[in-house]
């Protein structure tokens, strides 16, 4: 596929592969209250629209989502350049969690996501704050979707009591295999139907809870040829995913809409992926997301998350973490997210650059940070919250000092990185 002019840093990096190889308001998601704009916040600027209030890089900041390492560094970055959210990682200290996340998000210009992976099984972050949970597999196993609603709506509580307000699950993949493989006995079942049916249960139940739900890894990991916490993967052909892998999305991005979000996987499809580029950065990938129309689905406009961009060598093996978040905002993500807070700023300059020199225009920045607010239940046109209902549930899917790098999370499963072993990794 052709590189459009208006991508001028795919191209320099395809060329590269090739040759190498307050306002208003507290809203809550479900009807908890979210995030007030602070009240050091100029009332005239937040009544004209938060989004209008902002500069061009607090704009970029809001599309951003590094891991954090406890309230210091929280604190720190959101001072420093007021990015739109958090990530609670292995390497986070728990003690982030509850009356220290809720007042770091208050002093953010508009607000905080913050989120986790919490899946169950061996993707849980915290089981010592909310116990521990089966797998996705067992769930399916011994539970209707009914009672997998219940017990979601139930540990979505519990995360939104300490201030978690995105996770990223449930596991929408199809993966019937051996449970201690990447994907293994997070996915709920090898049948594209059962699977669907109980990861949308999974999803209704933290939105009921007052979490936004992100269903990864689209377009599908359970048959991907590896981990891609370890290098590149590939998938079956597109073609081939239509009956089988895309299945559960198809039908979760129809009947859930835009309260929930998507995470998109690093994956190399035959059929869609260009050349040397994973479907985390992959425009064509997005597309097919948004419009739905290439694999039979409703189009999609709620918020798009990466998986994570700095611990996962499909991605960190040929592009450092600056050019990575920048490959896959323009590509079509809302969010990005990766581990640590040190080269935040470092990411906000090469953004601005790309906004100057138009290869990632305004108007899109604008319409990924409106997507971000409105999964803050802050209406990015003026001061009144989101309207209640599926929006509302839009709202509410690692280094201590902003100058250190957070450790790598890849020891563990999630959907930033989503490794077997319970302690690692990024986000899966």
């Amino acid at each position: 596929m052709p590189v459009s002019t208006h991508q001028p840093f795919l191209a320099e990096q395809l060329c590269l592969l090739k040759k190498s190889c307050a306002a208003a308001a507290s809203a809550l998601l479900a009807a908890a209250a979210l995030v007030a704009v602070p009240a050091h916040a100029d009332p005239a600027d937040s009544c004209q629209g938060p989004l209008g209030a902002m500069t061009t890089r607090q704009k970029l900041a809001q599309l951003l989502m590094p891991g954090v390492t406890g309230a210091d560094d929280a604190r720190n970055i959101v001072a420093r350049e007021q990015i739109g959210g958090v990530f609670i990682g292995s390497m986070t200290s728990h003690s982030l969690l509850g009356g220290d996340i809720s007042s770091i998000s208050g002093s953010a210009r508009a607000g905080l996501l913050v989120s986790i992976d919490e899946e169950g099984g061996r993707v849980s972050r915290i089981p010592d704050l909310i116990g521990q949970a089966p797998s996705a597999r067992v769930l399916a196993q011994t539970k209707t979707p009914d009672q997998v609603r219940a017990f979601a709506a139930d540990r979505g509580r519990k995360l939104r009591a300490l201030g978690v307000t995105v996770d990223f699950a449930p596991d929408a993949d199809v993966f019937s295999g051996d449970a201690n493989t990447v994907i293994g006995d997070r996915s709920f079942s090898g049948d594209p139907r059962t699977a669907g049916q109980y990861a949308e249960a999974y999803a209704e139940g933290l939105r009921d809870g007052g979490v936004l739900p992100v269903i990864k890894h689209f377009p599908g990991h359970g048959r991907a040829s590896g981990d891609s916490h370890q290098g590149s993967v590939t998938t079956p052909s597109l073609a081939e995913l239509q009956d089988f892998d895309l299945v559960p999305f198809r039908e979760l991005v129809g009947g859930l809409g835009a309260g929930t979000g998507v995470m998109v996987g690093h994956l190399t499809v035959p059929g869609l992926t260009e050349p040397g580029l994973p479907t985390s950065l992959s425009p064509a990938t997005y597309r097919l997301l948004r419009d739905g129309s290439g694999y039979g689905a409703a189009g999609f406009d709620g918020p798009i998350f990466t998986d994570d961009l700095s611990g996962m060598k499909a991605v960190s093996g040929r592009f450092d973490v600056p050019h990575a978040v920048a490959a896959a905002l323009e590509a079509g993500a809302d969010v990005a997210l990766w581990l640590s807070t040190s080269q935040v700023s470092a990411v906000l300059d090469t953004l601005e650059q790309e906004v100057a020199s138009g290869a990632f225009p305004l108007a899109r920045v604008e319409a990924s940070a409106r997507r971000v607010l409105a999964a803050k239940g802050i209406s990015a046109g003026g001061c009144a919250p989101a309207p209640t209902g599926q929006a509302a549930h839009a709202g509410p899917s690692d280094g201590e000092e902003p100058a250190e790098t957070a450790p790598s999370d890849e020891a563990e499963p999630s959907d930033e990185a989503e490794l077997p072993a319970q302690d690692g990794p990024p986000a899966e």
